[in-house]
């Protein structure tokens, strides 16, 4: 029988690259397996991503004619990749290209799960560098951004403590990451140029089936997430991936009599069910929940006063680990169009 998963494990489990004050002996062996992705503007240079050696070899064998001018430096351990060129527009055709080249010749398995939807890169003044297909963002460690809802209804009976009732979808079997594993009631990345609020409209609707004036009526941002995951084999491709991510997190309260409950519409939810709390957290402790949508569920848990730090040892840690700093710029700097990267105490 597998143990059960702790608070602890479950965190540990989304937020596994170390942070280098808090772990710097871990955080140094993580590194020696990586170089980082650099970009220079008027003001010098700034990370954008982590690159395993794996690429850096990739790189090294593909023609300049594909990738573009490669600049590496080894004593530094990093890259610069996807400059020199005059506009956003050119260097995603050359980022596509990379990518589509090493798709073709079969480089790296994750490239497999090619969804022609392309995601953003970030530049520290709040300018768009690039944008990268969805599943190649692994290859460069580059932030991603999505969001997360949790929808629930609240019914007191004496089946549970708690009043509330959440709608918990199972993920397809066929999906390409993490088949057949619990998730959040809507969840998605946000494409380049989209809005969280407007991303979350979408994917309930293609993902729930939740009418669009539903959403825009109730359902209720509460703050984003943040933490920087190492893949296993479950999401698709090699493992090994390094994916910093921030979700921005919502809230769905509908009507107690059930008259309005989420459906799969587009094949990638097999279906939807209704859980206890109780429930929730024994799904959890079993490891049935994929990782990033269990740390989701602890904050919906947190907000709501069910975990406290009264009653769950790792609480400090918990808000630590889930709203961690992330290097690379985008939306989680909370003055990100500022030159310079907010305070990694704030």
């Amino acid at each position: 029988m597998a143990p059960r998963l702790t608070t602890a494990d479950l965190v540990n489990k989304c937020d596994g690259f170390p942070d280098p004050e808090r772990d710097p002996t871990g955080y140094a062996k993580e590194m020696s397996r990586l170089y980082t992705l650099i970009w220079k503007d008027s003001e010098g240079s700034f990370p954008i991503g982590y690159v395993p050696l794996s690429v850096l070899e990739a790189l090294e064998n593909t023609p300049e004619s594909i990738r573009g001018p490669l600049h590496v430096d080894h004593e530094a351990r990093t890259i610069l990749l996807f400059q020199g060129l005059g506009s956003e527009e050119e260097r995603t055709k050359l980022v596509g290209q990379l990518t589509a080249y090493w798709r073709q010749n079969q480089t790296f398995r994750i490239l497999k799960g090619w969804r022609d939807e392309l995601w953003p890169v970030y530049g520290r003044n709040g300018d768009l560098l690039f944008s990268v297909e969805r599943v190649a963002m692994g290859l460069f460690g580059n932030a991603r951004f999505g969001v997360h809802m949790v929808a629930f209804l609240r019914r007191s009976d004496a089946s549970s403590r708690y009043d509330f009732r959440i709608w918990v979808p199972k993920r397809a079997a066929d999906k390409s990451s993490y088949p057949g594993m619990l998730d959040n009631t809507v969840a998605g990345g946000l494409m380049t140029n989209e809005d969280p609020f407007e991303c979350l409209v979408r994917e309930a609707d293609e993902e729930a089936s939740l009418p669009e004036d539903l959403m825009r009526k109730h359902a209720k941002g509460t703050g984003t997430v943040t933490y920087i995951y190492i893949t296993d084999e479950r999401a698709g491709g090699e493992p090994g991936w390094i994916y910093p991510e921030c979700q921005w997190v919502y809230d769905l309260e509908l009507p107690a009599d059930g008259s309005v409950t989420p459906r799969p519409k587009d094949g990638e939810v097999e279906s939807f069910s209704l859980h206890t709390v109780e429930e929730i957290q024994e799904q959890l402790a079993q490891g049935l929940w994929k990782p990033n949508c269990a740390i989701i569920m602890l904050d919906f848990f947190v907000r709501h006063g069910i975990l406290t730090p009264e009653n769950e040892p790792y609480y400090d840690e918990l808000l630590a680990r889930t709203h961690r700093f992330i290097p690379f710029p985008g939306p989680h700097w909370p003055h990100w169009r500022h030159s310079s990267p907010p305070d990694r105490r704030t």
